[in-house]
């Protein structure tokens, strides 16, 4: 079996691939490893013989695949925290960032770990792997041939090692924090969902006006006196179904539909009037309730109120899906690429908005190569560039960072003139999955061997241990800061602890809801770019 694997690398890296993601998929109570499996069969392949290698290109390419879909999803959220809290998410993520890499530093200089063990025990304390392979880039670059792969492998030595308990201390510092300081998620979430609304189960229910608050007002007005987290849906006046509008508006008597969740839609009705037991129907005839696709590259990254649309057509959006969650539409709400919405529309429009949205599963399936294979170009170049900094210290972004970098901006600008930088949700799915896994099972194999040996002395326990020191310490210090000086809300601070998705997904299941992927998203590109460079001047300062 061995020579067969030494004898087709490719078959060695697709045999890791799928063993690695079955094994992630095993849970243990609230716990997998997800993908991060891969990097650990790897490591057993890469164990069993010297022989068992594959391409150092396979790595490289996997990181700048992962990074780049990584910034163009993260780029919306990355910039509304500017807008939303200014610096400050910069400056904290800053500062757990400038922890980790100080925590990992003394215990470097303490238990007398080289340059690049040191710098590894960075990137897997801080369950990182962009951080490892920025760590690679800068040891293929500073170091002479002849002593690259040696670095290289206590590099990947140091995070494999690393990486356990620096995703268990994350959780156990977590767990531990909500307990003693008595977080309450429903509160929380009660809280947040006026100013983030986020995917969930999303009802309609009827209503008879009877409440002075909405009669004889508009529903403009109406949504300026009550903060509501409702859309409104259709409305039966005078005998005749209609669909609303902001200037719309209901009279005593009139039948009203509430779109929202249950909470939200029981909030707003004390100001409506009394539940009808049936629901507002509609003549299919006259209109029809329809889930389209938004696949037009046209309207990719407008608002709803942006196009207009009633004032083209009798039609009316209540729901927006984006992958597996649900929101409510407004007029504020961006338009993406792979978004299904839920509308309701006179059937003669349903043509003509079908155009507008664009409607095609299969053009949602395909991925733009001209604007993926310039925009990752883009960022490889940008990487080429050396920094010089202050005392002789230069960096370059690398395979990562420039990617990274470059996806941001063009995550944010989403188009150039023709040039869609965008990609369907599916597809940036799609290539991030294929780039990480790419990435762990390459560095996985090529580090099987130094990883085997390590384990087997002190060194490897000390290297263990040292993960979860530093995971924990920074775990508790970041959520300290964030919630009592920032005052951070304790569910968005579960995502912002945590780069791996392992520590997102148990973050999720504390929380009950979605919230801690609000905090992952806000911070993630802070937090790549930092420990990125953080690693490479660490290990500079270190050399």
């Amino acid at each position: 079996m061995i020579e067969l694997l030494t004898a087709s690398p490719l078959l060695l890296l697709f045999a890791v691939m799928a063993i690695g993601y079955g094994v992630g998929e095993i849970r243990i109570k609230s716990f997998k490893l997800g993908v991060a499996a891969v990097l650990f069969v790897g490591l057993g392949f890469g164990a069993l013989s010297p022989a068992l290698e594959v391409p150092q290109f396979i790595v490289f390419m996997g990181l700048a695949i992962f990074v780049y879909t990584v910034g163009l999803s993260s780029a919306p959220a990355f910039f509304a925290s500017f807008q939303r809290n200014g610096f400050r998410d910069i400056y904290f993520a800053t500062g757990t960032i400038l922890l980790s890499a100080a925590l990992a530093y003394g215990i470097g200089v303490w238990l007398d770990f080289d340059a690049a063990t040191t710098s590894g025990l960075y990137a897997g304390a801080s369950t990182n792997t962009p951080a490892l392979a920025g760590l690679l880039d800068a040891i293929q670059k500073n170091v002479p041939l002849a002593g690259q792969d040696a670095m290289s492998q206590q590099a990947v030595v140091g995070y494999s090692l690393a990486y356990p308990l620096g995703v268990l201390g994350v959780m156990l510092g977590l767990f531990a924090l909500q307990r003693i300081m008595g977080i309450s998620y429903a509160e929380e979430y009660r809280e947040l969902q006026k100013d983030y609304p986020l995917g969930e189960k999303l009802l309609s229910r009827t209503f008879r006006v009877e409440h002075p608050d909405m009669a004889g007002h508009t529903l403009r007005e109406f949504r300026l006196q009550h903060r509501t987290g409702v859309a409104f849906g259709r409305m039966l006046h005078n005998g005749e179904t209609y669909l609303t509008t902001w200037d719309s508006q209901p009279e005593t008597g009139d039948l009203i539909v509430l779109v929202g969740s249950e909470e939200a839609i029981q909030e707003t009705a004390q100001y409506v009037g009394p539940a009808e037991e049936g629901q507002l129907n509609h003549d299919r005839s006259v209109f029809d309730v329809r889930r389209i696709f938004v696949s037009n590259e046209e309207i990719a990254g407008k608002t709803i109120a942006s196009l207009n649309l009633q004032e083209r057509f009798n039609v009316l959006i209540t729901r927006v899906q984006r992958g597996d969650m649900d929101l409510l539409a407004s007029g504020d709400t961006v338009l993406e690429l792979g978004d299904r919405i839920l509308l309701v529309a006179h059937r003669k429009d349903l043509p003509e908005v079908f155009r507008v949205f664009g409607n095609s599963y299969e053009a949602l399936s395909k991925v733009n190569l001209l604007s993926f294979g310039l925009g990752i170009t883009l960022g490889l170049l940008l990487g080429m560039i050396t920094f010089e900094l202050p005392g002789g210290y230069s960096f370059s972004l690398g395979f990562a960072g420039g990617p990274l970098i470059v996806a941001l901006i063009l995550g944010q600008l989403r188009r150039t003139g023709p040039i869609v930088w965008t990609l369907p949700y599916g597809a940036n799915l799609t290539l991030r999955q294929l780039g990480l896994i790419f990435l762990l099972a390459g560095i996985g194999i090529r580090s099987g061997q130094t990883f085997y040996q390590t384990l087997q002395t002190d060194l490897g326990l000390k290297l263990f241990l040292a993960g979860g020191v530093i995971a924990m310490i920074t775990t508790v210090a970041t959520i300290l800061v964030g919630y009592r000086l920032l005052k951070i809300p304790f569910s968005f601070l579960g995502g912002m602890v945590g780069s791996q998705p392992a520590i997102l997904e148990f973050a999720v299941e504390q929380a009950g809801n979605k919230y801690p992927t609000i905090g992952y998203t806000r911070m993630l590109p802070v937090v790549l770019i930092g420990k990125i460079l953080a690693v490479q001047l660490l290990y500079s300062l270190l050399s």
